[in-house]
């Protein structure tokens, strides 16, 4: 089992705050999800997210025009830059503020950010320049607003700023000191002016206020002015137009697509509108839900529009010309409780306490499919082992089963009593469904065909806390329950006896090893035992207190060393093999272990998220008082705007989410749920911050070939005109040249297939069966396609089952090769072998009727012989021999015939 495991991927949640940011090519959208920030690729269907970390949730963030440098800064005003192509954090600077509006220059060249009510601008970190102790140079911090700033807008030259503020002005300001003139104030609205834009020609500025107005800014002369000389005029910036959207809600957001003159405005209840300007002729009006629109991107074309709602978590991409949603994806709205991954390892179910199931793709990292029929929180999901059935469990009551096929409820399952059910299990065969509840010390057992209630296994003495199935051997159930005690039950035996295991403290997770030959489960106590089903011995034991990271919560007077808190596992599972168990609970650690050996392989960390209770480990005095934490006082003045204010987190005790009823929470980082992939390549958790999926990882695969191969198409040529088929086709997969892999792949010999395969490096598997896949439709050599299959499914049969996630697409069209043209074969072949039997039984037949023929012959002719007084009449000498072969009935068909 391998331990090099690293995050790889954020799912669960699409987008919490901040901006939206698109590249410039316009296919990759940047969207920052708490203190991470996630990519998403709309073009390949695909996202991913960077592996670092912000200290608290980001704020805002900017993508310079080549698509080099990407700069985050959270909400204490922090900032980390990164190398956004190699993913690789370059730098942390801290601007001791509260950033509002990040945005890079149009050129590139420098970066401008509102930090209160000034306006600092920085040169962008440049290569060519040796800045080994300063990256980042202030080049300029602009001074003239008096509340705090909302936006900035370079113009498209990279000369002037537009910085917009709460005190219901518009300023623009000079990049460079020759143009110190242009510094001008834009005043007239009556509520926070939210954004300002100069148009194409930068001969127009149009300001948006909150309340729904849009002016329209104009360098001209004064009135009355005109017949003044030029050089007499005094020219400035005045209102041409003023323009009102007519909305009862307020303008939360707002941008504009200057080549097309396309604005799009968001609203405070969801609604979103786009205007042609200057004509403010309204092009549409749609609404992406009740909650606001947060922020608004629109990519270097026109054509697409990004849309973020932080209530919800929602995230659309919007293609406005024909109207249609290129991405459309939402997020849990409340903590997660639990996922599940399918059985080829290709999608994860996650359940929230929202009652809503949602069904990821592990590639891609979009949610697939939602279902919403449970109207409380889903407990536990568990699929069945060929995965075309799942089953949840829920507060509501009910167990039901889903057809992940047709994407449907199917099966409502339950009881006699009205139950709240905390957790599931289905047997190996899917024909059995078991369900537990805290507020019942009995096992409810349905069948699946016909969801009716077969038994209730009574035994324990106290609620039942997890339920656990095997996936291979003989189908036992292993309960766990707060009596202190572990059963496993037989339950296909006439008599449904329970055998009990002991355990010192109420036992918290339960797990069963895949062969059903061992169970694990973990106690409050922080101990993870072990016991051997069928012998009943207690066979390992781990301490895991020693091995968890807690933190303090923010009204804490000690630090997280001397906290109690969360000493425990609430979550385990094993790994494909049974070698590995991974660990989690209410903490901030998740711990991989080496079950022969009993020893931490490995401790990741889920989150270093400082708004969140249980990530910090010192304690700062300077930050408690007598009324407690400063962070949960509200010092925010009586003027500030409501939308802005943080009120006071009062949380109630035990509460792992915060006070409900004040609507402003600070939530507790903790793991519900983690669970091995079944290709063994990763392993997921579900937790405070969203589903992070952890992989092995990749990067560490050697290739020989990389070191001294010239590889060129006509070196690839000439390799293979040597003979030497492995070389030739790995050079012409590194080329990643079609009709050049084609050639190199019809000419390898028969022969020479399995030498091939065996020695191919695991790196160009994949290729492989791609290659094969993309071709075996139209390529008219059916068994040569096959034989290459055969043997790569032989020889890397292990690998491609580790990694069917990665193989899934090309199997798939294979198996769809196969289905079509075997189809064909096989109903050739069996035309075939009738024609045989037909023509066997005629031949057969003819030959029978020759036989008999003959057989009369010879006894006519025998008759003749026995008449006559002496064979030398009729028969000459050496004729006797001739005439018996003739007629001998053992004679081949040929004679015969």
């Amino acid at each position: 089992m391998k331990s090099d495991f690293r995050f790889t991927n954020l799912l669960g949640t699409v987008y919490r705050q901040g901006n939206l940011v698109f590249n410039d090519e316009g296919t990759l959208l940047l969207s920052p999800v708490g203190n991470r920030v996630s990519v998403f690729d709309l073009v390949n269907n695909k996202s991913y997210s960077l592996d670092y970390e912000h200290r608290k949730n980001i704020a805002c963030i900017a993508l310079n025009k080549q698509g080099t440098l990407l700069l985050s800064v959270d909400e204490d005003g922090r900032a980390i830059l990164v190398n956004f192509r190699a993913r690789t954090v370059l730098h942390h600077f801290n601007f001791k503020g509260k950033v509002r509006d990040l945005q890079f220059s149009p050129d590139g060249t420098h970066f401008a950010l509102s930090v209160g009510r000034f306006v600092q601008a920085w040169k962008t970190p440049d290569v060519s320049e040796d800045r080994q102790f300063a990256p980042f140079v202030r080049h300029r911090v602009y001074a003239g607003h008096y509340s705090d700033i909302t936006s900035i807008t370079w113009s498209g030259d990279s000369r002037y700023i537009l910085s917009t503020s709460k005190d219901l002005t518009t300023r623009i300001f000079s990049l460079n000191t020759e143009d110190k003139d242009v510094k001008m104030t834009l005043a007239g609205h009556r509520d926070y002016v939210l954004k300002a834009f100069f148009d194409k020609n930068q001969e127009i500025i149009y300001t948006v206020s909150k309340d729904g107005a849009l002016f329209r800014w104009e360098y001209t002369e004064r009135p009355g002015e005109e017949e003044l000389p030029d050089d007499q005029k005094h020219h400035s910036w005045r209102i041409i137009s003023k323009d009102f959207f007519f909305s009862d809600h307020k303008v939360r957001c707002a941008t504009f697509h200057a080549p097309s003159n396309l604005l799009i405005v968001g609203f405070s209840n969801g609604e979103f509108r786009l205007y042609d300007l200057p004509s403010f002729t309204m092009v549409q009006q749609l609404s992406m839900g009740f909650n606001a629109v947060n922020t608004i991107s629109v990519n270097s074309t026109g054509e697409w529009i990004a849309f973020g709602s932080k209530k919800l978590g929602q995230l659309l991409v919007y293609e406005w010309q024909s109207e249609s949603y290129i991405l459309k994806q939402q997020g849990h709205f409340d903590a997660m409780n639990c996922l599940a991954y399918s059985p080829d390892g290709g999608r994860i179910v996650t359940a929230s306490d929202d009652g809503k199931i949602k069904i990821w793709d592990v590639v891609s990292g979009f949610c697939l499919a939602t279902f919403e029929e449970h109207i409380s929180a889903v407990t536990q999901v568990v699929f069945a082992k060929k995965g075309q059935v799942m089953f949840s469990s829920s507060l509501d009551g009910t167990v039901r089963a889903w057809d992940l096929i047709r994407y449907r409820n199917f099966r409502v399952f339950t009881s006699t009593n009205r139950l709240q059910f905390s957790c599931l299990a289905v047997d190996p065969s899917g024909d059995i469904v078991c369900a537990g509840s805290l507020d019942d010390f009995s096992i409810q057992v349905w069948s699946v065909q016909t969801a009716q209630l077969l038994d209730q296994l009574a035994g324990h003495e106290g609620p039942i806390s997890c339920l656990s199935f095997g996936t291979e051997g003989s189908p036992k159930l292993a309960s766990a329950s707060w009596d202190k005690t572990i059963r496993i039950w037989d339950i296909f035996s006439r008599t449904q006896t329970s055998e009990p295991f002991d355990v010192l403290h109420e036992c918290l997770a339960l797990t069963m090893r895949p062969d059903s030959k061992e169970v694990a489960a973990a106690t409050l106590d922080g101990q993870i035992t072990f016991w051997d089903v069928e012998n009943g011995k207690q066979v390992r034991q781990i301490d895991g207190k020693s091995h968890i990271i807690t933190g303090r919560h923010v009204e804490d007077r000690f630090v997280a060393g001397n906290s109690a808190r969360g000493k425990y596992f609430s979550t385990i599972a094993y790994s494909f093999d049974g070698l590995s168990l991974v660990a989690a609970g209410n903490n901030n650690s998740i711990c991989l272990y080496d079950l022969p050996n009993e020893v931490l392989l490995k401790r990741f960390t889920v989150s270093n998220n400082m708004q969140l209770n249980g990530t910090m480990q010192f304690l700062n005095s300077k930050n408690m008082t007598d009324a407690g934490a400063m962070e949960l006082i509200d010092d925010d003045g009586e003027l500030s705007d409501l939308e802005d204010r943080r009120r006071a987190d009062s949380m109630l005790p035990g509460s792992n989410r915060g006070d409900l009823a004040a609507r402003s929470t600070r939530p507790e980082i903790r793991v519900t749920s983690v669970q091995f992939s079944p290709t063994a390549n990763a392993f997921a958790c579900a937790s405070t911050e969203g589903l992070l999926v952890y992989s092995v990882d990749e990067s560490l695969v050697f290739d020989p070939f990389d070191l001294d191969v010239d590889v060129t198409p006509e070196a690839t040529l000439a390799v293979l005109k040597d003979g030497e088929y492995m070389t030739a086709l790995v050079m012409a997969f590194r080329l990643n040249e079609t009709y050049l892999i084609h050639k190199v792949y019809e000419a390898v010999k028969v022969a020479d297939i399995a030498l091939v395969v065996r020695d191919l490096p695991l790196v160009y598997v994949e290729k492989l069966v791609g290659f094969i896949a993309s071709i075996c439709m139209e390529s008219p050599h059916f068994e040569f396609n096959l034989i290459w299959v055969s043997t790569a499914l032989r020889v890397h049969g292990k690998f491609i089952t580790r990694e069917k996630a990665r193989f899934s697409s090309s199997l798939r069209l294979i198996q769809r090769f196969l289905n079509r043209v075997a189809k064909e074969i096989v109903k050739s072949g069996a035309k075939n072998s009738y024609f045989y039997q037909f023509v066997e039984t005629d031949l057969h037949k003819d030959i029978t009727d020759k036989h008999n023929e003959n057989t009369d012959l010879q006894s006519t002719d025998e008759e003749m012989v026995q008449g006559s007084e002496s064979e030398d009449e009729w028969f000459g000498p050496g004729q006797e021999k001739e005439v018996g072969l003739r007629f001998d009935g053992s004679s081949s068909e040929d004679e015969v015939m």
